[in-house]
């Protein structure tokens, strides 16, 4: 449906219709990424006569919504349908979709001249997606904003004042992101919390429309019967920004950023720009340079005029120094690295300074008392390649008692310095595993994510552990780590029915099962361990589970080995084998 507008306007010259009929009719834009009940619900209530529909979505076609912007349409009324869980995009639940709607995109088609039509003349938007208007901030910087500024000589009272203003003046939330999208839309309809599925939305708003509010529809007022029947699923409504908001110096930096009419060498200027500002601001921008400083490709860096805007931001040594100044006192270990990132992809960083960074950044954290789940997280991601596994020796010789000893430190210093390479940190991450310390279990749970099991020795040796374990859920969560592993070894696994054979609850069974429904039937189909898993089967009060599920399983694959017989007493030949 690359052109409907123009289809629209021939079918009605050529039914003897005079233009304005078509062109006084209210154009309905539907992005459908997801559920169509929206949709259809709106088509089925609102007559021809006034409305048209046009779907922007062209199933396959990458491009659907330049495709659009190339046809023209100018949307009066928009309704996009999509999950919206993280913030980033509307994407479908289905496995053969293709579809989604990058905010990005969005705030591309809303800045940039390609595309002025589209969203120029909307008087409503309907955003069919789970916090899509949500007023929570997705990224509060104010520690190292407020710190940034005391630095930069501001009083505390001030720089608390002014890191407020920032956050606020930036756009930081869903609700404020959508806000500038839709610039200067009088109406725009969306969730702050978890949105109706499309099979329950349908049904609340065709409810509207059949009790009048059809009549309301492409207004550009708040309808308070929307929101009345909405109201119970979180539904709220917000303007389009204006030149006049708080925040319009932001989305106009912001635009800088995605508008298409500007050159790779001219956003690259305005990123050098953006560095001579406070770095409270670089922080908040620093998404967007990220994406800008990673969408130039080698042909980019090439050309004269990038290469000579490079050069510029490579050679100023002073904001080099702020910049990284900042990024050593970032609350978030994993942002502090993003910055060290970007400062090596810009030019201010070389490798071998990139790598005592990330050594200076690690010493620092091992030697605080706040590790969480996340350092670890990070620490393993950063080592994926091995790259540094030789931190441990040189963070001791710079810091006391790291990587050098091992008595006494705890699951996530542990965790950490087997992320890094280190043996013996990683056989006490293992015991760590069936601690009865919640805190420990979800340490060693994080780094055997990214540095699984695959010795049977080790295997075999927790498995022992678990089997010795006393409480239950401590054993619970043990036992889900290690079903990620996709346990094959016998011993192991004989180990485990025995666990299951002396669990005091059904969950430990539970836990039990989901390991060994994922291992080879043919290492457990044996009539004692169907025996095992039914005569010590605990009984349980929610039904049916997973324990059924694995007994089903094992006892058609007795059935299915068991030899057949011929019609004369002897042993069938098996399918596919030699008489």
């Amino acid at each position: 449906m690359a052109f409907p507008s123009r289809i629209l306007v021939l079918a009605a010259v050529l039914a003897g219709f005079p233009l304005h009929a078509v062109a006084d009719r209210t154009t309905v834009c539907t992005i459908t990424v997801n559920s169509a009940d929206e949709r259809e619900t709106f088509r089925r209530n609102l007559p021809d006569d006034r409305f048209q529909f046009v779907e922007l979505v062209e199933r396959g076609r990458p491009d659907w919504l330049a495709s659009a912007c190339r046809a023209g349409i100018r949307c009066d009324v928009l309704v996009i349908s999509g999950h919206f869980d993280g913030g980033d995009e509307f994407y479908s639940d289905r496995i053969d979709a293709r579809e989604s709607l990058p905010v990005d995109e969005m705030e591309r088609v809303s800045c940039s001249d390609s595309c002025p039509g589209l969203f120029s003349q909307l008087k409503e938007v309907y955003l069919f997606g789970c916090n899509t208007l949500n007023a929570d901030s997705l990224d509060s910087v104010s520690g190292e904003i407020k710190r940034s500024l005391v630095r930069a000589g501001h009083s505390q009272e001030d720089a608390a004042a002014l890191a407020r203003a920032l956050n606020e003046r930036h756009a930081g939330s869903n609700r404020d992101r959508m806000r500038q999208i839709f610039k200067d839309v009088p109406v725009i309809y969306g969730f702050s919390s978890k949105a109706p599925l499309g099979a329950t939305a349908g049904p609340m708003l065709e409810r509207y429309l059949r009790a009048g509010g059809t009549a309301e529809i492409g207004s550009g007022r708040a309808s308070s019967k929307l929101l009345g029947v909405f109201g119970p699923s979180s539904m709220t409504v917000a303007s389009g920004a204006t030149d006049d908001d708080a925040q319009a110096p932001f989305r106009r930096d912001a635009c800088r950023f995605v508008d298409d009419r500007l050159t790779a060498a001219q956003k690259l200027r305005f990123v050098h720009e953006l560095f001579g500002r406070d770095m409270a601001e670089v922080r908040l921008f620093l998404d967007r340079i990220e994406k800008t400083v990673a969408s130039l490709s080698v042909h980019d860096r090439l050309t004269p005029e990038v290469a000579a805007a490079l050069d510029t931001i490579v050679s100023d040594r002073a904001v080099r120094g702020r910049y990284l100044d900042f990024a050593r006192d970032a609350d978030q270990p994993a942002v502090r690295m993003r910055m060290i990132d970007l400062a090596a992809r810009i030019g201010w960083l070389t490798p071998v300074e990139r790598h005592a960074e990330v050594l200076r950044m690690l010493g620092e954290r091992l030697a605080s008392r706040t590790l969480d789940v996340s350092d670890v997280d990070l620490v393993c991601a950063l080592n994926r390649n091995g790259e540094l596994d030789d931190a441990p020796d040189a963070l001791s010789a710079t810091h006391a008692g790291i990587g050098a000893a091992h008595a006494g430190i705890g699951a996530a210093h542990a965790a950490i310095l087997a992320c890094l390479g280190d043996r013996f940190a990683r056989a006490q991450v293992l015991r760590a595993l069936t601690s009865a310390r919640d805190d420990d279990g979800a340490f060693a749970q994080v780094y055997l994510r990214h540095r699984p099991i695959a010795d049977a020795g080790e295997l075999r040796g927790v498995a022992s552990a678990i089997a010795r374990m006393s409480n239950g859920q401590a054993q619970v969560r043990a036992l889900d780590t290690l079903a990620a592993h996709g346990v094959a070894d016998r011993e192991s696994l004989e180990e485990l029915t025995h666990v299951y054979a002396s669990a005091r609850t059904p969950d430990v069974q539970r836990a039990v099962a989901g390991i060994l429904i994922r291992a080879d039937y043919r290492t457990l189909a044996k009539d004692d361990v169907v025996r095992t898993l039914t005569q010590h089967r605990l009984k349980a009060t929610d039904g049916k589970d997973l324990i059924d599920a694995l007994i089903r399983r094992l006892q058609q694959a007795l059935t299915d080995a068991a030899p057949t017989q011929s019609s004369g007493g002897r042993e069938a030949v098996p399918r596919g084998g030699a008489a």
